[in-house]
């Protein structure tokens, strides 16, 4: 990409080639400051987007007659690349997003062993023969690409969550309209360039810059075969609506509410570093993070005394400096919107139980604690019932396993929960009743590994989970071929 200083000049990818945007101007900020520019261009237009999917259209049919083994080995070559360029490109992400470089790189890595894993697919089964009740012959199952498909991504990881969608879109013969979030292009350019680097033909990928609206010109486009989007459960039900009107499958990760459920048998040590991992690293900015905390009212004064003194120890500031251990929110207006809720959850009857230490500039958020009423009636507090997206913890105590286990499930989201506890049985308890898409037992809620299904229930997700082998679920078709001689 071409730079002017140290500003990255924001392009378009359309069809093997980095071009100009025909939209309106657009940068990206420090979120550390919400004023030092990164990266600047113009947003795509609403007939480049039509160009992308032109684009994927005509090579979709190549692409998809490529063997497996060809589409891994360039998912395997751009994860080197990202190996390779790891430290830079995480700290230009520390930069943009505001988690730490620490965070940073080990996403960019995190994205690298995603296209890894991908990869590797062409030696892994890839249909499925059944027994037929005639003679002589046999019933296969194989999977074919939907075609091209939309990827929507959000702002907190801007090339993890892209490397989840994308690589497996990739490697099972899709061509790909990527759309990142307009806050946090820069890592999106990034992960192009590794893909181009490593021979992807043109046309495969093509990458579309500029504002949400975006979104309506990609649901709404004749050659959208599916659609993948990770952000607000507002606008994923949206484009779910959207989708289903149309008969295109769509893929949805949402929102989350998620708790960590301390026991009265947990290790409390093990529980408050967990649970501080859980709701404050990445600065709360986690579809998985911990925002609700239920605590045994027997270990509740012991455990927050605990996990205070390790907060006393947390260091929020610049996410370049490695003595940090959290940045900002980022940008300025997530910051407002985050302490506006904290206000008004003490309207409704929350007790502030902590506030950290941040830095008086606008997108920086201290770490937060709120107390909520037992019951129902702290329950129905908005700290309780809305997602901050914020290093902002909100807690209620229960008596006994079942009145926590109640709590819990007093959401509409469905995304991952935590316990803590010694009692297998209780744990066996919580993975049989309760109604999440992921379930950490004695480690923080945050965390996905590309070889096992990701996503929610309730509200949280629609659709096939991503990663590992469900992956294929949502971007393939399959075709039962009854085989006689």
């Amino acid at each position: 990409m071409k730079h002017n200083g140290t500003i990255v000049a924001l392009q378009q990818y359309l069809n093997g080639n980095w071009v100009p945007g025909q939209g309106s101007g657009i940068s990206t900020q420090a979120a550390v400051d919400g004023t030092t520019v990164l990266a600047e261009g113009l947003a795509a237009s609403h007939e480049q987007v039509a160009a992308a999917f032109d684009a994927a259209h005509q090579a979709k049919k190549s692409w998809a007659s490529t063997p497996m083994a060809a589409r891994g080995a360039i998912l395997a070559k751009a994860a080197g690349y990202l190996k390779e360029h790891s430290e830079s490109f995480g700290a230009e992400l520390a930069a943009e997003e505001g988690k730490t470089r620490a965070e940073g790189t080990g996403e960019v890595l995190r994205a690298a062993q995603i296209l890894t894993y991908y990869s590797g697919e062409a030696e892994r089964a890839a249909g499925t023969v059944f027994q037929s009740p005639r003679a002589g012959e046999q019933i296969l199952v194989t999977h074919k690409p939907l075609g091209v498909v939309g990827v929507i991504t959000p702002f907190n990881f801007p090339i993890g969550i892209p490397a989840w969608k994308i690589a497996p879109a990739l490697v099972f013969g899709n061509t790909v309209v990527f759309k990142p979030a307009s806050l946090v292009p820069l890592l999106a350019l990034r992960f192009v360039q590794a893909l181009e680097y490593a021979g992807l033909p043109a046309g495969v990928l093509n990458l579309i810059i500029g504002p949400g609206a975006l979104g309506d010109a990609i649901i709404a486009n004749e050659y959208l075969n599916g659609l993948t989007f990770t952000g607000s459960t507002g606008v994923g039900r949206k484009l779910c609506a959207a989708g289903a009107a149309r008969g295109i499958p769509v893929q949805a990760e949402m929102g989350g509410k998620n708790a960590s459920v301390v026991l009265a048998d947990a290790d409390l040590d093990l529980a408050s570093e967990q649970v501080l991992f859980g709701a404050f690293r990445s600065t709360g900015q986690k579809c998985t993070a911990t925002s609700r905390l239920i605590l045994d009212e027997t270990i509740a004064d012991e455990f927050l005394d605990k996990l205070t003194v390790r907060l006393d120890q947390w260091v929020t500031g610049d996410p370049l400096d490695p003595s940090v251990h959290m940045g900002p929110l980022v940008d300025a207006k997530s910051a407002r919107s985050a302490a506006l809720g904290v206000a008004q959850a003490l309207e409704q009857g929350a007790t502030l139980h902590y506030r950290g230490q941040a830095p008086e500039t606008p997108s920086f958020l201290a770490p937060t604690i709120l107390e909520l009423p037992a019951g129902k009636a702290g329950r129905a507090n908005c700290a309780w019932r809305d997602e901050f997206f914020a290093p902002i913890l909100s807690v209620q105590r229960a008596k006994g396993p079942q009145e926590a286990f109640e709590a819990a499930e007093d959401s509409e989201f469905g995304l991952s929960l935590a316990l803590f506890t010694s009692n297998l049985a209780l744990a066996l308890e919580a993975q049989q009743t309760l109604d999440v898409g992921i379930l950490h037992v004695n480690s923080e809620s945050a965390g996905a590994d590309p070889h096992v299904p990701f996503g929610g229930a309730k509200a949280s997700g629609y659709g096939p989970k991503e990663q590992g082998a469900a992956a294929r679920e949502f971007y393939t078709h399959t075709t039962t071929t009854y085989l006689r001689g």
